[in-house]
């Protein structure tokens, strides 16, 4: 028997509807590429949505038409996350950190019809342009009297486009399962593969991240995604503040520790999201400035784990809470998160830490399970690593126009296969142990590679660190400790081994110490573990 209520499709439009209606007045604030701070309400941004929704139609966007954007967070961006799925048509954000092959080769891949493009990414696209399609056309995201010198066919002006058409659109009422966005993974081997969300999976994610044990946004919040649009739509941040009506502040190119701190200070920020990298430079900043930020609350933290030292250093130097999340882009990204529990508040603080630096419980919707090479599960006992499984209603059921990706990416009962190696423990708090292609097995048991890099970044003298695993005639794979040392700092390897005493197993210790320049790193500013195993791939140990 069904039941007897209202058949409406979840739609991305409807949030920004709602937005407007009922938070006319809360701010969208954006550190711009021209250079001022520029201000508006969502009230203006829907008006200003419905125009662009014009300005597609007439570029000839039709239902279903992949639309490009090549662009950092900012209010123009925000409204073609709107305009573009509203139409039904698909809003593609492009990584412009990956490499010029990568890029074209996902231009075409997703046989974009329109590309829009930030000024500081036209020489981005100018560098690929000769290696994609001729019917392709583009827009420079922004006004008349900063539009650039460009090599690029029939170029047209963002503000030119939208400033004359009618401020009212009648959407299309969309049916739920609807295409509305596609991101690429950025992996470190192959092509990237394509991830296409649907207005409900959409949807839905918001939700979930506006719940009280995820990341809480709300009416109240002032909410900073330092995390860029253009990876896995910014976690979701964008459409999560538009259903709570949530002050957003956009930073823009200024990633750095003094820009970030700036706009999180005078826009009275409570919540912020990003990669540890953009919270080590914070925390430089503002403990060389000896600044603190007392309206912030939250700072979520995805993309690797962040070292329990800095932790500490948010905590009780700004008196906010840092919040490990784990996600992908194939699950829109939230998968995790902490927060404490009931049973935890007696907990002390070295009690506590040890489960700050896991990635977090399940949000609700998010099944998981871990499994060995048999893909038996395994029992959640903090102890057992497995490769970590999920499935969900905003996880990918397989890879867009790339049956042979999606192909063995799923085990029999229709769980992903993230890659990811993991323990879960009997609180059901999730921590990453290693990629499963860099989990080091040494001996026959396994050594977190991770583990050993947080450790090693909690020496004050070390400004990054990565650990890989290279081949020993005795136990298979031993561990090298490669590092970054801090400017104007000096540390002797046998320091550095000598600070896991106590911390770990003795046989978990690495071998050997390497100083290195600099690290390599993905487009998403993961460790590049691939480029260092070639690097060092005519390394032996001493002892071998």
């Amino acid at each position: 028997m069904l039941g007897k209520m209202m058949d409406m499709p979840l739609s991305i439009t409807s949030m920004i509807k709602h937005a407007a209606r009922f938070h006319s007045d809360t701010e969208i604030v954006s550190r711009t590429i021209e250079g001022p701070i520029h201000r508006y309400t969502y009230a203006d941004s829907y008006q200003r949505i419905q125009k662009l929704a014009h300005a597609l139609v007439e570029l000839g966007v039709q239902p279903g038409d992949r639309v490009a954007t090549l662009a950092w967070n900012s209010y123009r961006h925000f409204e073609l996350y709107f305009a573009i799925s509203g139409l039904g048509a698909v809003c593609h954000t492009i990584n412009p950190r990956l490499f010029g092959d990568q890029i074209s080769y996902i231009i075409n891949h997703a046989q974009d019809k329109v590309i829009f493009v930030d000024l500081s990414f036209v020489p981005v696209l100018e560098g690929v342009v000769d290696q994609i399609g001729d019917d392709v056309e583009f827009v420079i995201m922004t006004d008349p009297d900063h539009m650039p010198e460009s090599k690029l066919d029939d170029v047209q002006c963002y503000e030119d486009l939208v400033t004359d058409q009618p401020d009212h659109y009648d959407w299309p009422e969309l049916e739920e399962n609807t295409a509305s966005s596609l991101c690429y993974s950025s992996g470190t081997t192959g092509n990237p593969k394509g991830v296409l969300y649907t207005h409900r999976s959409t949807v839905l994610h918001a939700m979930g991240i506006c719940a009280a044990d995820t990341m809480a946004i709300s009416g109240r919040d002032a909410v900073l995604p330092v995390v860029p649009m253009f990876h896995v739509n910014a976690w979701g941040i964008p459409y999560a503040a538009a259903m709570s009506g949530a002050k957003l502040v956009f930073p823009g190119a200024g990633m750095d520790g003094a820009s970030v701190f700036e706009l999180l200070e005078q826009e009275d920020v409570t919540l912020t999201a990003g990669v540890p990298t953009v919270w080590l430079l914070l925390q430089q900043y503002f403990q060389a400035e000896n600044k603190t930020l007392p309206h912030l609350e939250r700072v979520i933290v995805g993309g690797a784990a962040l070292p329990a030292s800095i932790i500490e250093a948010f905590e009780q130097d700004l008196g906010c809470k840092c919040l490990h999340a784990w996600g992908m882009t194939e699950m829109s990204p939230i998968g995790t998160i902490f927060h404490m529990k009931g049973d935890m508040k007696d907990m002390t603080s070295e009690q506590l830490m040890a489960y700050k630096v896991k990635q977090g419980h399940p949000v609700y919707g998010v099944e998981m399970k871990i499994v060995n090479d048999d893909d038996e599960a395994l029992p959640h006992n903090g102890q057992d690593f497995g490769e970590l499984l999920v499935r969900g209603p905003w996880i990918t059921s397989g890879y867009f126009e790339d049956d042979e990706a999606s192909a063995g990416s799923f085990d029999a009962e229709g769980y992903f296969r993230t890659g990811d190696v993991c323990t879960i423990d009997d609180r059901g708090f999730m921590q990453i142990v290693d990629r499963s292609k860099d989990v080091i097995k040494s001996g026959g048991e396994w050594i977190s590679s991770i583990d050993l890099e947080n450790i090693a970044v909690g020496h004050e003298a070390i400004a990054e660190a990565a650990v890989i695993g290279l081949s020993h005639p005795k136990w298979d794979e031993r561990p090298l400790l490669i590092c970054v040392k801090a400017e104007g700092a000096d540390v002797a390897a046998e320091d550095m081994l000598a600070m896991y005493k106590g911390k770990v197993a003795d046989w978990w210790i690495p071998n050997e110490v390497a100083f290195v320049d600099e690290l390599p790193h993905t487009a998403t500013g993961k460790l590049l573990k691939t480029a260092l195993r070639k690097q060092f791939s005519d390394h032996t140990f001493s002892d071998a």
